[in-house]
């Protein structure tokens, strides 16, 4: 296959698209939205790197697409590869999509370790959104970033974040102190690391570690190791079951947690002590069989459900550094092993931006990634970088063929 770059792709970005329909204002009250799944469409391909053609690193400077073999190596920070949103950031573990007019994508990027939120356009440096107080000893610091449910009226953005005393959830505007949600999630030496994500239905998902305790993963008196469901002010959102804030519990190190566009599928990513997993989230139902599994453990991380004809499930690893894309049929099951992409071994460009963590999508067509090579891997003179992904078609791609 050969990666070619598709003039059309920005005209899919429309304002909202992460969003539900009908966005109600924010008023510290739950969605009232059901959780359960439903069909989609079934996906094929795996996904595609592509850009706006715009690099990154301190000018407006436009790239003009073309070959991805005649894009050259980072000078600096500034990066050439049109894919690329932002450079020169620290373990970038957490993202957010942004809606806009459909002209320029952008996102909001997490860095664990300092607890800064930047806002990431093509062609501009980053800047300074918001800063975190977080801790990130034991795998924990600033790991996930979600938009409010109705974030075009209320500019509200949420964050899973490590502090002194727990690990909780933070809601926050730009240039705002943040404001506590949820609080005390269990801490530990370990375990530390959780994400957040929107359902698509109003509500909110937030994915906890174990804190290093494998058996408060089943305590149903603990936060650990669970996958709660909440309003914007951190009550258990309406429709959970028994009016709970955990809707599935069984999770020890969780990376990634996504939906489809619609709210009919949810996945979260978890790395056991022998394996790697991604579990389908059913609300009710306790995560003991994997939806698929990784003895290699390539560090499952942030994840992407693609729903369109030519969609998948999406996983970055941040310790392999690479994509690995799962097909799922109609009824929402993974129906086969994944195709990977993004691992520097295809030969064929661009073949990997190293460790991926954070992930979220734009729009159902297209998701943005952080990576996190300042975090035991090996940087680029650009690292740590924000990146577009965007699914393959039948004539092009990244993956093996």
């Amino acid at each position: 296959m050969r990666t070619r770059y598709r003039t059309t792709l920005l005209a899919i970005l429309a304002c909202g698209v992460l969003l539900p329909a009908g966005c109600a204002r924010f008023d510290d009250t739950a969605a009232g939205q059901t959780f359960s799944p439903a069909p989609v469409a079934s996906p094929e391909s795996p996904p595609e790197v592509q850009g706006p053609g715009a690099d990154s690193g301190g000018e407006d400077h436009q790239v003009q697409p073309g070959p991805a073999t005649q894009v050259p190596p980072p000078q600096g920070c500034k990066d050439f590869d049109p894919s690329v949103i932002a450079t020169c950031l620290d373990t970038v573990a957490a993202v957010a999509g942004l809606p806009g007019d459909g002209s320029t994508p952008s996102a909001l990027a997490g860095e664990r370790k300092s607890g800064r939120v930047l806002l990431a356009t093509p062609g501009k440096d980053a800047t300074d959104f918001a800063k975190l107080d977080v801790q990130a000893a034991g795998d924990g610091g600033l790991t996930g970033l979600a938009l409010s449910p109705s974030y075009v009226e209320d500019q509200l953005v949420f964050a899973y974040v490590t502090t002194a005393t727990d690990n909780r959830v933070v809601r926050f505007a730009r240039g705002q102190a943040a404001k506590p949600v949820l609080t005390g999630i269990p801490k530990g030496a370990t375990g530390n690391r959780g994400t957040i994500s929107a359902d698509n239905r109003g509500a909110l998902l937030v994915a906890t570690g174990d804190a290093g305790d494998p058996n408060a993963a089943a305590d149903p008196n603990s936060l650990a190791g669970k996958v709660l469901r909440i309003d914007t002010s951190g009550k258990a959102a309406a429709g959970n079951p028994n009016g709970a804030l955990t809707v599935t519990a069984g999770l020890h190190a969780p990376g990634g947690l996504c939906a489809s566009a619609d709210g009919g599928r949810v996945w979260v990513t978890d790395r056991l002590a022998d394996k790697d997993v991604i579990y389908r989230v059913q609300a009710g139902q306790p995560l003991t069989t994997p939806a698929w599994t990784w003895t290699d453990k390539p560090g499952v991380a942030g994840c992407a459900d693609f729903v369109d004809a030519n969609g998948s499930v999406s996983v970055g690893t941040s310790l392999a550094g690479n994509l690995q894309n799962l097909p799922v049929t109609a009824e929402g099951a993974i129906s086969g092993k994944p195709t990977v992409s993004l691992d520097g071994k295809t030969g064929k460009p661009p073949e990997t931006f190293g460790r991926l963590a954070g992930m979220s999508m734009i729009n159902p067509q297209l998701a943005v990634a952080g990576t996190v090579n300042k975090d035991g891997g090996t940087p680029v003179s650009s690292d740590d970088r924000v990146v577009l992904i965007t699914p393959a078609t039948s004539g092009g791609g990244n993956g093996r063929d």
